[in-house]
């Protein structure tokens, strides 16, 4: 810390109690100046002879016949005013980052000027906080903590400001002439500083980091951190990533851990002013910055203080913009009054909805390029989109057990991302059975409603598995897995690699009689089934099977041959119906399941929830 020594006498100065100051001398003092609750006996000659206010109220309270002075609202107080007494006296004195700023604002008070004596008090000291204080990083952040208490007097003489200028031009200095600033590494045995004159700092402990500042200006008020922050926005030669982590370490300082520190009402005014001025403050550049998880967690807290309506909204598009960093924890926030759910899966869908007012343009293009390069180079092309379907398959698997939460909230979300985000419906099927699990008053409309969300022909051979003894879904889906499942298995015998169409309309009636057949048989498949060793159930751990594992070999060569029954009446259901009723089917040169489509897809109907959402995968 740098210090300045003024004057060279022994100090004099002694107390009586607490609120008396005297000057030990041989000559009687001559007037009494009252600061604050403390009293000084002092001379008049040295006192005048550096202050020009103390010459005038001398004068005045000599026409009033009367030796006592009062100085109203003293800047720095007592201690404040006994510096300039010092140094009126030539008394040794020692400035410092603490103390400079109430000596300068109380030699201001006084009139200490150059007019009134060379080399007085207020020159002093500027020379003091020009070529010492404001060249430190350490003790320009004393200095202006130390300001808060003496506004107005601080910010008029811009101290506040010079201030602020220092540790802003100090933040964009080239880490190589930095060494560890003092509140990281106290174990330097060279004191911390910034190296001036370009010469380089080389026997460093460590290497200093872009973001080396930003852990010691969390010490400031709010109000002053904004302003450094400004400041150092303002200079345009910060890195947005870097600002991003500065705001996150203050929020991280300040913010309380728990909920009920941050709603209480001693705190409400001043969690939302920090909350408010992070958001402010974070990096124009929306890509650029703070994590996707430190937004929705300062989203989080938005919500619970009540911040202003348009900074949430602000919060929103940028997650929107980084949403594929996300985890699905990030997305569990708490639903408040009125919702009746656990978690706020409005605030979820809200953002789903500016994610696809941004990628909406995309997606035209992205289908585009899909036709023209292939569907694996499509794929391999966008892992951000491929994340942001299993974050809301996973985020869905987290909320279907939420007894409040309605089936129209969960085919919503579900329909909020493209079906190029969902290459394999594992995930999906997975949310769905864990809802269906939890719902079990659905009826079976319902079921056909949440399933048909899934595409069975989109299911990892694991996961059909499950799903074609999983009693829970209508029988017609788990005639539609078995078939997919037995199409598949003979396509991949006879070495057809071109993916699958197995999907076609029919009317109630084949479907009727698909599901009749289905039904007598379904005892006996179940039983063959068994004996596969598959569980009932997804394992506590949320994964399937591994593909290779004995139990999923075992069920790819067991399936086929054990179901082989069912699947010849199924088929000659499908000859029958084609041969009669469809005669397209014979010219096609194809054999297509009358089960495959999703429940309430037929001709008549002309509509589906498959259609309606125009699938580009």
């Amino acid at each position: 810390m740098k210090f300045m020594k003024l004057g060279s006498k022994p100090d004099a100065f002694q107390a009586d109690g607490k609120s008396i100051r005297y000057v030990s001398s041989e000559l009687a003092t001559d007037v009494n100046i009252n600061v604050g609750e403390v009293k000084f006996y002092l001379h008049k000659f040295p006192l005048l002879s550096k202050s020009n206010r103390l010459q005038k109220l001398v004068s005045e309270a000599s026409e009033d016949n009367s030796d006592e002075i009062c100085l109203v609202d003293f800047p720095g107080g007592p201690k404040a005013f006994e510096i300039c007494a010092k140094f009126c006296y030539g008394m040794t004195v020692t400035l410092n980052a603490y103390n400079v700023v109430a000596a300068r604002c109380a030699a201001e008070y006084l009139e200490m000027t150059e007019d009134v004596d060379r080399g007085n008090l207020i020159f002093k000291i500027e020379v003091f906080l020009n070529s010492s204080i404001f060249r430190s990083w350490k003790d320009s952040i004393i200095v202006l903590q130390t300001t808060k208490s003496l506004l107005p007097w601080s910010e008029d003489l811009k101290i506040v400001g010079r201030c602020i200028d220092s540790i802003a031009s100090k933040t964009s200095v080239d880490p190589l002439h930095v060494s560890w600033s003092y509140t990281f590494n106290r174990k330097l045995a060279e004191a911390d500083k910034i190296v001036e004159d370009g010469m380089k700092y080389r026997e460093k402990a460590e290497s200093v980091p872009k973001d080396w500042w930003v852990e010691d200006i969390c010490e400031l008020d709010i109000d002053l951190y904004k302003r450094v922050m400004l400041a150092v926005k303002s200079k345009g030669r910060m890195d947005g990533t870097v600002i991003g982590e500065a705001l996150k370490t203050y929020a991280v300082r300040w913010l309380p851990d728990s909920i009920d520190s941050l709603v209480s009402d001693a705190h409400t005014w001043r969690n939302i002013s920090l909350v408010e001025t992070i958001i402010c403050l974070l990096p124009a550049d929306k890509v650029m910055g703070c994590s996707c998880s430190f937004l929705l967690k300062l989203l989080k807290v938005a919500i619970l203080v009540g911040t202003d309506e348009s900074l949430k909204e602000d919060l929103v598009k940028r997650i929107s913009l980084k949403l594929h960093e996300a985890y699905v924890s990030d997305l569990l926030i708490s639903a408040r009054s009125p919702q009746i759910t656990k978690y706020d899966v409005e605030l979820v869908q809200s953002i789903l909805s500016q994610f696809a007012i941004r990628e909406k343009c995309n997606w035209g293009l992205d289908a585009v390029e899909k036709n023209s390069k292939g569907t694996d180079n499509f794929i391999l092309g966008h892992g951000s989109l491929l994340n942001v379907g299993r974050l809301i398959d996973g985020y869905l698997a987290e909320i279907a057990s939420d007894p409040n939460l309605t089936l129209s909230s969960f085919i919503d979300l579900s329909m909020s991302i493209p079906e190029s985000a969902r290459p394999i419906h594992d995930g999906l099927y997975k949310a769905i059975d864990i809802y269906l699990k939890e719902h079990p008053s659905l009826t079976k409309a319902d079921k056909k409603k949440i399933c048909a969300l899934m595409d069975v022909k989109k299911l990892t051979m694991d996961a059909s598995m499950h799903a074609a003894q999983n009693e829970r879904l209508p029988l017609r889906v788990v005639v539609q897995v078995l078939f997919f499942e037995q199409v598949r298995t003979s396509a991949a015998r006879a070495g057809n690699n071109h993916p699958l169409d197995v999907s076609r309309s029919t009317t109630n009636t084949d479907e009727e009689e698909c599901e009749k057949l289905a039904a007598e048989n379904c005892k006996s498949l179940k039983n063959q089934m068994g004996h596969m060793k598959l569980n009932e159930e997804f394992p506590s751990n949320g994964k399937l099977p591994k593909k290779n594992s004995k139990s999923s070999r075992s069920g790819v060569q067991l399936l086929p041959s054990r179901s082989r029954r069912i699947f010849d009446k199924l088929w000659a259901v499908g000859n029958k119906v084609g041969n009669g009723e469809n005669k397209s089917s014979e010219t096609s040169g194809s054999s297509q399941s009358p089960t495959s489509m999703v429940p309430g897809d037929t001709k008549s109907s002309g509509s589906s929830s498959r259609q309606r959402r125009h699938s580009i995968s």
